[in-house]
């Protein structure tokens, strides 16, 4: 099976290189047509995953500023890969992200069936924009949430809100990658198509994970509550804080560890490296 991989520079991109480290990971501006067309010809893969999108440094604000290059990355790209490969019939994969909504449904999370009901950001928008189309056609979209793992990583989740003061305590669906990787695997073998959230079941608040990374790694380290009333004074954009079904993904078979178990794991490997 060859697999081509788009964004390998980017944290997802690395993650997916070590699930399959014989992609090929060409350089390509996946909003061009011309450059998207000459790739598929000259590689012919049976698999595309895209990796490639702007979430913004350091974070989703930057996205308010750059529209247009948000747009070309998040929507422009997608419909790209979309057309060249369905010219083709070969199967492809799109990351995506659960920022697109708010709440919890009601307390049951909400599903791959759910409009997007979040707004607050241009790139939430974005997102929301290019899944609303994908999920008409035969593509395998993959929703994640706050992704991270335990590496030092600067766009790990663990990483980001350890160079914060004070953090927002609202729980939130969370994405460790590892398991993350186990179930991408599965669906992409089994070539399924449509939107999957791939979280883990449970819910915590950045809040609430700094605060075992403060038992766990570092008990000199402090940090504020951040209350949702006070998020305007730190952030520019509106930020999702959003709970996500696991009810589909675990109906393929593939069960993921509660959330509070797969932070701990990741804060224990992480003490341990910094022994």
């Amino acid at each position: 099976m060859k697999i081509l991989l788009l964004g390998r520079t980017g944290y997802l991109g690395t993650q997916f290189l070590t699930l399959y480290p014989d992609a090929v990971t060409p350089r390509v501006d996946i909003g061009n047509p011309e450059a998207v067309s000459a790739l598929l010809e000259a590689e012919k893969p049976d698999v595309v995953i895209n990796a490639a999108g702007k979430t913004g440094r350091p974070n989703v604000d930057w996205c308010e500023d750059h529209k247009e290059e948000t747009l070309h990355a998040n929507v422009l790209g997608p419909l790209v890969l979309l057309e060249e490969c369905a010219k083709r019939d070969i199967y492809w994969v799109h990351m995506s992200s659960g920022c697109i909504y708010q709440g919890d449904n009601g307390g049951t999370g909400y599903t791959e069936k759910d409009t997007p009901n979040f707004m607050g950001s241009f790139y939430s928008r974005s997102k929301a924009w290019s899944d609303q189309i994908l999920k008409e056609f035969p593509v395998l979209v993959l929703r994640i949430r706050m992704p991270f793992d335990d590496s030092q990583n600067e766009r790990s989740l663990i990483t980001k809100i350890s160079k914060y003061s004070r953090l927002l305590d609202v729980p939130n669906s969370l994405t460790y990658l590892p398991d993350f990787l186990t179930a991408a695997k599965v669906l992409i073998e089994r070539r399924k198509t449509g939107l999957y959230n791939i979280v883990n079941p449970g819910a915590l608040s950045p809040y609430q994970v700094m605060q075992k990374y403060c038992e766990i790694v570092n008990p000199s380290h402090t940090i504020e509550r951040l209350t949702l009333d006070h998020l305007s004074d730190v952030v520019k954009a509106g930020r999702s804080n959003c709970i996500l079904s696991t009810a589909k993904i675990e109906s393929e078979g593939i069960m993921i560890q509660p959330i509070e178990q797969a932070v701990d794991q990741a804060l224990r490997a992480i003490a341990t490296a910094k022994k």
